[in-house]
Order: C-alpha cells, then sequence, then structure tokens
C-alpha cells in the first residue's frame, strides 16, 4: 500500500475542536478522505507532543509554543522565538517520521514552513514533495524579500503544485515559473440543505476571524450605513468568530444594539455549531478585503446558504458562475451595505439551483481522490 506523509501547521484537535482552527479546519477531513487511497500519516502542530492512530490514518503532533501558528508575526519581535522554536519543532518531527516510515510522498499543507520541511525531509531520503497553497502563503509571505526567495525554491523543488483559488493557482505558476493546479479546500459537514425562504424578514450571519484582511470591521461599518427600511427586513444578524479586532467588533456590535438593531454577538464556533449557524441564516455574509476560496464558501454551499460577499480573489468568478448570491461592487463599506440592501429586497430561493451546482463540485472526497491519482495513482 502507498503511503503518504501530510506536513502542516494547522490541523484541528478532534477531541477539542473549537471552530479557530481556521485554514486547518479542513485538513483533517481531507486525511481522512485521503486515508480511503492509501496509508496516511499527518505530522501537525499541537500543544503537546503525542501521536494517535486508526486504521490507515496516524497523527504524529508535535508541540509549538502557541497556536493558531497565523497568529505569529515576523513583523513582532516578541514573536521570533515562539516563530523559531515553531519552525525546529516542524522540522525535527517531520525529519524523524520520514526516517521511521518509507514514504512514497509527502504533502506539504501549506507552501511555508510546511512545504520547507518536506523539501528539506524528501532530499535527505529521496522521497517526492508537492505543496498546496493558501493566499498568505503567496500574497503575504511572497512580499517579503529573503523569504520569497525560498518559497520560490520550495514551490519550483515540488512534484506538484496546488493552490485552493484560480486567481492563487496562476500567482503561484507565475512566482515558480512552474504549472499550479487548482485543488478547492472543503470540509465535510453532515448536513441536508433546507428550504430556503422566499420573502423577508431574513436572518444575516457572519462567521469568521475578526481580523482585517477578513473584513471583520467592514461589515460593522456597513451595517451602521443600514437605514431603518433596511434593518425592518432582517430578523437578526449573528455575528460570529473572534480575533485581534475583538475590541473594536464588540464596541461596534454593542453601538448597533444601543441602536436597538436586531443583531447577536457570539464567539468561535465547533463544526456542529457552525451547520447550525448555517442551517439558520438566510444570506451568509463574506466581507473580506482580501481573499481567494474562503472554506466558508464551500461550506455555504453544503448546507444551501446564499451569499453576500465582497469581490475579491475568487469570490466575483465563483458567485457569478454559480449564481449563489450577491456580489459588492467594492470591497469597501459603501458597497456592501448596498449589496445587502440588493439581497434584502431579494429571495434566497431564487438561487436553489446554483446552490445545488456548487454543492457537487465543492467536495472534500473529490479533491482527496484527484491529489492521489495526480501523484501516486
Amino acid at each position: 500500500m502507498k503511503r503518504v506523509a501530510l506536513a502542516t501547521t494547522s490541523y484541528p484537535d478532534r477531541i477539542v475542536e473549537s471552530g479557530q482552527e481556521a485554514a486547518g479546519a479542513f485538513v483533517a477531513d481531507f486525511a481522512e478522505a485521503l486515508a480511503q487511497h492509501c496509508e496516511v500519516h499527518v505530522v501537525a502542530a499541537a500543544d503537546e507532543d503525542h501521536v494517535d492512530a486508526a486504521g490507515r490514518l496516524t497523527t504524529h503532533r508535535f508541540q509549538v509554543p502557541q497556536r493558531p501558528l497565523s497568529l505569529l508575526r515576523a513583523a513582532s519581535p516578541s514573536d521570533w522565538p515562539k516563530i523559531w522554536a515553531s519552525l525546529r519543532a516542524g522540522q525535527r518531527a517531520l525529519d524523524r517520521v520520514v526516517d521511521e516510515v518509507d514514504f512514497d510522498h509527502i504533502f506539504a499543507l501549506w507552501a511555508l514552513p510546511s512545504g520547507y520541511w518536506a523539501r528539506r525531509a524528501g532530499r535527505r531520503r529521496g522521497v517526492p514533495y508537492s505543496t498546496w497553497a493558501l493566499g498568505s502563503d503567496i500574497w503575504s509571505l511572497g512580499k517579503l524579500p529573503v523569504v520569497s526567495s525560498i518559497l520560490r525554491g520550495v514551490l519550483r523543488g515540488a512534484a506538484r503544485r496546488y493552490a485552493d483559488g484560480l486567481v492563487l493557482a496562476d500567482d503561484v505558476a507565475a512566482l515558480s515559473g512552474m504549472s499550479c493546479d487548482f485543488l478547492p479546500s472543503s470540509r465535510r459537514l453532515e448536513t441536508a440543505p433546507g428550504a430556503l425562504r422566499g420573502e423577508p424578514p431574513y436572518r444575516l450571519a457572519f462567521l469568521g476571524r475578526w481580523h482585517p484582511n477578513k473584513g471583520a470591521d467592514l461589515l460593522l461599518d456597513a451595517l451602521a450605513e443600514l437605514d431603518d427600511v433596511a434593518w425592518a427586513k432582517i430578523e437578526e444578524v449573528r455575528y460570529c468568530g473572534g480575533g485581534p479586532l475583538e475590541e473594536q467588533v464588540r464596541a461596534g456590535v454593542a453601538e448597533l444594539s444601543a441602536a436597538g438593531r436586531p443583531i447577536a454577538l457570539r464567539g468561535y464556533l465547533d463544526r456542529a455549531q457552525a451547520v447550525a449557524l448555517y442551517q439558520w441564516a438566510d444570506y451568509l455574509i463574506i466581507p473580506s478585503r482580501i481573499e481567494s476560496i474562503p472554506v466558508i464558501f464551500s461550506d455555504a454551499m453544503q448546507c444551501g446558504v446564499p451569499l453576500v460577499s465582497t469581490p475579491v480573489g475568487d469570490l466575483p468568478r465563483l458567485i457569478e458562475s454559480y449564481a449563489v448570491g450577491v456580489l459588492a461592487e467594492q470591497a469597501t463599506a459603501a458597497a456592501l451595505a448596498d449589496a445587502l440592501r440588493r439581497a434584502l429586497h431579494s429571495s434566497p430561493s431564487a438561487v436553489a439551483s446554483g446552490l445545488d451546482r456548487a454543492r457537487n463540485d465543492f467536495d472534500v472526497t473529490a479533491a482527496a481522490a484527484r491529489f492521489y491519482s495526480d501523484t501516486l495513482g
């Protein structure tokens, strides 16, 4: 049987999954789906070292000072010791596992630092590796002079390059000078789409990191721009998640609530809670400033929830081609407020057929099968 090492900096703990895993929320589902085809060994950051095995899937956890690692900032000198410790721990862990098991392939999620670990470990043992890039790999780390050179080398050394977005795949190809394939990131949700409402009042939901890139502040400003006529068409807004803008978010929600607007603030949601939110909502809002294809897009498609979104990354292409929601003209508060007004004057039930088509295309089982076929099939 073929064996794959899957190296990642973000992997949820199934026991205490809290909704804070960001990009890693779907990695466990991908690993489990891939284990239907081969033996999978996941090497992932965690709060402590330990190994778990179940059938064809073994998880090797290595301890890091802080999770999620995405919150560590190279621009902050106080984070440097934690970053360095995490980088060393990940390389040691992958080297150890690759020395112990005879692998056919290493799959790095994401290009950095996992791709760097995979390149070094693979070279020592003669094992090919592939990378799956996120937007943060290319659009943030790829702009740093020294880091961009390392990133380019990692990408060029990979047997195959994947990206979780269409535009992002083109950017990976441009940076590396080599081909890159789109591989959608999605997680498995145990749910069935419900009936969509045909008239207001509507329920609006936001779930994500409270971070400028995710537009957490844009959404608050857009909601503040809505007048009484628009709010009369809203049953409730549920604002969920957490992150560095928490103080600003709490203040903005409190101000809207004091003005008599029906808005409720909630923290991070685990998988079951997220599904309940999607089933409750008539529209899911994606107010991002920077984005590729967020996992929440495939979540919404699986649960049959229309979107109201800013026009960033691949979202314009997806929303328009599948006809699954309302697209703002710009990633600004004013444009998002206008998109919300248009959504409130339309019917979620009108996009049911588009949601069905998108649900079939964004499926984690299909993504895992394709990776296996590309690299080992």
